[in-house]
């Protein structure tokens, strides 16, 4: 936007919003204030990740029960304000309660969660406090029209309630869950913190400690509930000082206790230090991480992944092919491709089949039974294949099919947004690279070989840089190297040493016997 612009009403952030152009991608990350280097981290990811950044802060009453700190919540605006100046925000929203609400609260239309994720955990203790959340989150989210939202995992309840919220009120908004930030000592990051004395604060840590221990016991291979949670139990009898209000495994995204991990499951810990209620939590997956690569077209992706796959005993997930796939039925049907709605109705109704059982031969795919696995290679097809892919509604139904090949993990997948967008919490991301000179000298001895070359070298070198371009301004998921991705140049690197820097990188995420 070019400017930085602190707005506390509704009209004025509408009128900010609304000189972006229809491909900026959007980020926004709600918070009451009072921010802290987990704001910090969900701020530069947005920024990393998105053209245009919101933030707001508000201190919702809506959230607060009778006898919570509403009144002493810290407010820190000053400071917060020049925070997310330094942090590149473009707009700062800090509405009262009158311009949020200006009809009063009494009669106020509430957003009302299923009660299996809202009475569950910390609802059992805060009632009415998830109704209050999803009210001001989603009207927040209405008010923004993000194309991505990003919240910590510490609020992990949270999470997983306005996911489903979102998934069910059919909001076009993708939800990005952040790892938790602590402090040296292990203290998960947040604004109560302030609240703690020095002698609190000691107790607090025997959270955080212990769920330290009952990750080491799951990595030992302690998977059931009893044996995740019996050594918290003994750990947090050495602090009596700390009222304890929970400790629960569930699962992350339905929160129903879990008597066994098969695949993930979420240990969640709350209790009060004083009059000061924390929470914390840690993830145990079970499952063999996702190995995310992504790269520009043109840097070896496909044969790299596919090798390495290989290599670590990972299924290979070829989503180039699934965008080629449906072009070239969007194309042999003669379907005009600047017609979203014709080309998402078509695709929605293609059945896509792959196989990738050699490494060195390109993937087989099959599109409703007919193997187009030469045809998805032609030159129209590569021409094409951006302008398919940049359809939103296109994205959509991809991006649910990867997702489900991938909900168990153990597998490699390459692409221009696997890192970021559709597997965003892969164990390892990989960022594959190499100079257009270099990708379009290998498309164009590849293309000889086939005998399909028609182009010159700098026609080819020409295509690559467009479509560099394309794929970076796309509207939807747009082509960007993930924060905490790896970066390897391929341009004097052989196939054989890019893989094998892949396959230890990846060795070396596993958990240790």
């Amino acid at each position: 936007m070019g400017m930085f612009y602190c707005l506390s009403t509704t009209a004025g952030l509408q009128a900010a919003l609304g000189t972006l152009s229809p491909a900026t991608t959007l980020g926004f990350v709600p918070t009451m204030g009072a921010l802290h280097g987990g704001h910090v981290a969900l701020i530069q990811r947005a920024r990393q990740e998105c053209d245009v950044v919101v933030v707001s802060i508000f201190v919702n009453p809506l959230q607060f029960g009778p006898q919570e700190d509403l009144e002493r919540y810290p407010r820190t605006l000053e400071a917060d304000t020049r925070l997310c100046q330094e942090l590149g925000v473009d707009v700062l929203f800090v509405p009262d309660v009158a311009e949020l609400y200006p009809r009063g609260m009494e009669t106020l239309t509430l957003v009302e969660p299923p009660r299996e994720l809202t009475e569950r955990l910390c609802g059992r203790s805060r009632p009415g406090h998830f109704r209050g959340v999803a009210t001001v989150v989603l009207k927040l989210l209405h008010l923004v029209q993000p194309d991505r939202a990003y919240f910590g995992q510490k609020d992990a309840q949270q999470l997983a309630i306005i996911r489903r919220c979102v998934a069910d009120l059919n909001l076009e908004v993708e939800i990005i869950a952040c790892p938790i930030v602590r402090d040296a000592d292990g203290l998960a990051l947040s604004s109560r913190n302030q609240y703690l004395s020095e002698g609190d604060r000691a107790t607090a840590l025997a959270l955080s400690q212990s769920l330290e221990i009952a990750t080491a016991a799951f990595r030992q291979g302690c998977f059931t509930a009893s044996d995740l949670l019996a050594p918290i139990h003994n750990h947090l009898r050495q602090f009596p000082q700390l009222r304890l209000d929970y400790a629960e495994l569930v699962h992350p995204q339905t929160l129903v206790p879990l008597e066994r991990i098969e695949t993930v499951g979420l240990l969640a810990i709350a209790g009060w230090v004083g009059q000061t209620r924390l929470i914390d939590n840690c993830l145990l997956d079970r499952r063999l991480p996702i190995l995310a690569v992504d790269g520009p077209a043109g840097a070896g992706k496909s044969t790299v992944t596919r090798r390495a796959a290989q290599a670590l005993g990972l299924q290979y997930l070829d989503t180039g092919a699934m965008y080629r796939a449906v072009t070239w039925w969007c194309l042999e049907n003669n379907l005009d491709l600047r017609d979203e709605p014709a080309v998402v109705e078509a695709i929605a109704h293609c059945q896509l089949r792959l196989e990738s059982s050699d490494p060195h031969q390109p993937t087989r795919v099959w599109i409703n039974d007919r193997e187009v696995s030469q045809a998805i290679r032609s030159l129209e097809v590569t021409q094409r294949v951006s302008q398919v892919a940049a359809l939103r509604g296109v994205r959509r139904l991809m991006v649910r099919q990867q997702r489900a090949i991938g909900a168990n993990g153990g597998i490699a997948a390459e692409g221009r947004d696997i890192g970021t967008h559709v597997f965003p919490e892969a164990g390892l991301k990989i960022f594959l690279t190499a100079s257009p000179a270099e990708r379009a000298q290998r498309r164009w001895q590849e293309l000889q070989q086939q005998g399909q070359c028609d182009l010159s070298y700098e026609e080819l070198l020409a295509q690559i840089t467009a479509r560099d371009t394309a794929d970076q301004q796309r509207t939807y998921a747009p082509f960007r190297k993930a924060a905490d991705a790896i970066e390897i140049c391929t341009d004097n690197l052989g196939i054989d040493e890019v893989v094998s820097k892949i396959v230890h990188l990846y060795r070396s995420r596993l958990p240790q016997p």
